[in-house]
């Protein structure tokens, strides 16, 4: 279970690298010259724009409505916020903002990606401008009533007495930020990861307001993060496979000129896959698919997986030979046949008594199954000189140990 979470950690490296990076380099910009310095105050607008247009072109509403939150943030606050001393607590925008935009970064990072012109992105521009609208009107109203609630301190300490956000938001966003991470390290999405690392920015730039060089900095490092996430998400859209989540064929073929001279390639094969699915329905056969694909990225060796097509899928062990490899297909092959897999099916019966004759039945709901796979493997050498001759022959074996009873490694020339 350790194991499984630190190979999911990489995925917050681009944030945690953008962030710290932004850490050091805030003190040079007291340094610059004075038409420096007002290059950087207007950087965020220019990485908006850069994070925005990125956004509609490959139609991302969700980084696009984050960026738009955060660069009227940092307009917000060099517009109406930008006074030496003020009370944040009882400031009425500085308080909406604090309180809205880390629960609407929870909301967007649940939600699904919807596009930005369809009807669903449309109806999230509605919802961001109703809350707006609502909250002008409550804190116009009530605000009196809400800061008893809204700007209690709960901990008096000099660092907690140096923060300008105040508690109750400070506590609700680390509940968010908590929430967020969870779902960054089960969906390993990159837009997902945007939104964490811009959040800390958010936050950081929100303590250090009325500090222009940190304030600047971090909304920068913000609306970089989604940026990066935007063009992240697009490499996986063109190097992931979809279903699986692990690289695909496109990405093996781009990684097999980098191997060097020693390298071992595995070949493998669901058994039976193409009956599986005539038995249980397509839907249990994409199960299928998901579970080999986990149990797959986590083989050891060094090895990492791709998904070649259909039901095949590719090993890439690169400085091993077979024989350094065997046990550790021995060890994916066995893990894979012992599992028991229980079916399910998305069309579950919304009643006790409904969905007898469903077709949900066929898919064996509640039935548990096992499928087991053939392995073949072959190493570089003086004979396979070429990943190509490589591939070959790794696929010759597969053939071989399917020819001889499936579920079973066998090696190649």
């Amino acid at each position: 279970m350790f194991t499984r979470i630190i190979k999911k950690i990489p995925i917050f490296v681009v944030p945690a690298a953008i962030l710290v990076s932004t850490w050091y380099l805030v003190p040079y910009i007291a340094g610059l010259t004075p038409g420096r310095q007002e290059l950087v105050a207007y950087a965020p607008y220019l990485v908006t724009a850069l994070g925005m247009f990125l956004s509609v072109h490959f139609h991302r509403g969700r980084p696009f409505l984050a960026l738009l939150m955060l660069v009227i943030f940092y307009w917000s606050s060099r517009t109406f916020l930008s006074i030496e001393q003020f009370e944040p607590a009882l400031n009425k925008v500085y308080q909406a903002f604090v309180l809205l935009i880390p629960l609407n970064m929870l909301l967007l990072t649940f939600s699904r990606e919807r596009g930005i012109f369809s009807t669903a992105g449309r109806m999230r521009f509605v919802f961001l401008a109703a809350q707006a609208i609502g909250v002008f009107w409550l804190f116009r109203y009530n605000f009196a009533e809400l800061v008893p609630y809204i700007a209690r301190s709960y901990i008096h300490s000099p660092f907690m007495n140096f923060l300008l956000v105040p508690q109750p938001a400070m506590v609700a966003g680390a509940i968010i930020l908590a929430i967020i991470a969870v779902l960054v390290l089960r969906r390993q999405a990159p837009i997902d990861s945007g939104m964490f690392g811009a959040l800390i920015a958010f936050f950081v730039a929100g303590n250090w307001l009325t500090t222009p060089d940190i304030h600047a900095a971090y909304s920068i490092a913000g609306a970089l993060i989604i940026t990066m996430s935007v063009l992240r998400d697009s490499y996986n859209m063109a190097f992931r496979d979809d279903l699986t989540g692990m690289p695909s064929r496109r990405a093996l073929n781009e990684n097999l000129h980098g191997l060097g001279r020693r390298y071992t390639v595995a070949m493998l094969d669901v058994d039976h896959f193409k009956r599986f699915n005539d038995t249980y329905g397509h839907d249990a056969g994409d199960q299928v698919l998901k579970m080999v694909a986990r149990k797959m990225m986590d083989v050891g060796g060094g090895g990492k997986a791709y998904r070649y097509g259909g039901e095949e899928f590719t090993i890439i062990f690169s400085g091993h030979r077979t024989d350094e490899v065997l046990p550790h297909l021995e060890e994916l092959r066995c893990t894979i046949a012992d599992y028991r897999m229980a079916l399910r099916s998305d069309e579950r019966p919304k009643g006790k008594g409904a969905g007898k004759s469903d077709r949900g039945n066929r898919t064996g709901r509640g039935e548990e199954v096992s499928v087991t796979v053939s392995i073949g493997m072959a190493e570089s050498g003086e004979e396979l000189k070429t990943a190509a001759e490589v591939m070959k022959a790794a696929d010759k074996a597969l053939y071989k140990a399917k020819n001889r009873g499936r579920n079973q490694v066998c090696r190649g020339v």
